[in-house]
């Protein structure tokens, strides 16, 4: 299996569906108008907020977005099923959207800027962004070398994206149009895995495992500090979570643990994830030896075949 094979179908038709839309966008440019979130006229065209995720205005977002979206598919379809992908996919891009939608009216009230209101958001990255999230949780501890200098583990990916993307914010004025989509495209992946999604091995919502929890995307110093705004996000979102919380956490009867608890899940999710990438691995070893020893067999001279013909016809001859 190549780099460039292993696709699945919903990724090239999500793939399609990118380039398509920024076809659209180079035939009819006012159709951006009515597609992209914009802050000021969401109101009246509220299904912005859906269209807005997968919707391109650029070449170089597209090439980026297209090969993340197939990359990453690549990688968490066959751990999560087809059907969990797409749930992700739809799940994020409008909470990410709703979010930005919020998160721009709030600056438009601090700033007094009318801009703020009228600049078209769109692209796909707040859900690239969601996809680091869930290679965090699913193989933490996998390692990964960037352009061969930086070596980095997954659970640092997300960190790393959003302190670049903090950074571009304070420098370039024009990363307004994709820095909000990153960072709560981080936050509300997080939300989802955290607390929504649902394991079809233990029929429970979410992973609260303590190597999950929002403090990990933070170095070690900063943990309680987060730990104790993180407490905001539990009260919000756990409270119709409560009995799976226990479940998830560890039920005891009887001082045993009851099997289906979290923690158990969480670690056969990252030996899942791991037990792929290695299969992967070994599928691409395994194919690059097959090639190469064909070419070596067609590189063999003809008098030594020749040989071994003459070799078994005095075989069969005695």
């Amino acid at each position: 299996m190549g780099l460039f094979t292993g696709f699945t179908r919903l990724c090239k038709g999500l793939a399609a569906v990118l380039v398509a839309g920024y076809l659209i966008t180079l035939i009819f440019p006012f159709i951006i108008d009515y597609l992209a979130l914009i802050p000021g006229k969401t109101i009246p065209f509220a299904w912005n907020l859906l269209t807005a995720g997968y919707l391109e205005q650029s070449f170089l977002e597209l090439l980026v977005s297209v090969l993340g979206l197939l990359f990453g598919g690549k990688l968490l379809e066959p751990i999560w099923g087809s059907r969990e992908f797409l749930k992700f996919i739809v799940a994020v891009n409008f909470l990410t959207s709703l979010s930005t939608f919020i998160f721009m009216i709030l600056l438009y009230y601090v700033s007094r800027q009318e801009d703020y209101l009228y600049i078209p958001l769109s692209g796909f990255h707040g859900i690239l962004a969601g996809f680091l999230v869930a290679v965090k949780q699913i193989m933490p501890d996998q390692e990964v070398t960037a352009s061969f200098v930086l070596k980095l583990r997954a659970k640092w990916l997300s960190s790393f994206l959003v302190l670049i993307a903090i950074v571009l914010g304070l420098l370039i004025k024009e990363s307004i149009l994709f820095v909000p989509f990153i960072l709560l495209g981080t936050y509300c992946s997080w939300v989802y895995l955290r607390y929504f999604q649902r394991k079809s091995e233990t029929n429970l919502r979410g992973d609260l495992s303590d190597e999950f929890s929002f403090a990990t995307f933070f170095p070690e110093f900063l943990r309680p500090v987060v730990n104790a705004i993180a407490l905001i996000c539990e009260k919000l979102f756990c409270w119709r979570n409560l009995k799976s919380r226990e479940q998830a956490e560890g039920q005891f009867l009887g001082g045993l643990p009851l099997p289906g608890s979290d923690p158990i899940e969480a670690t056969r999710r990252r030996e899942r994830g791991a037990r792929a990438l290695e299969e992967r691995l070994s599928v691409a070893a395994k194919s690059a030896e097959l090639e190469s020893r064909d070419k070596g067999s067609k590189g063999k001279p003809d008098f030594l075949l020749s040989n071994v013909n003459q070799d078994l016809g005095a075989e069969d001859n005695v």
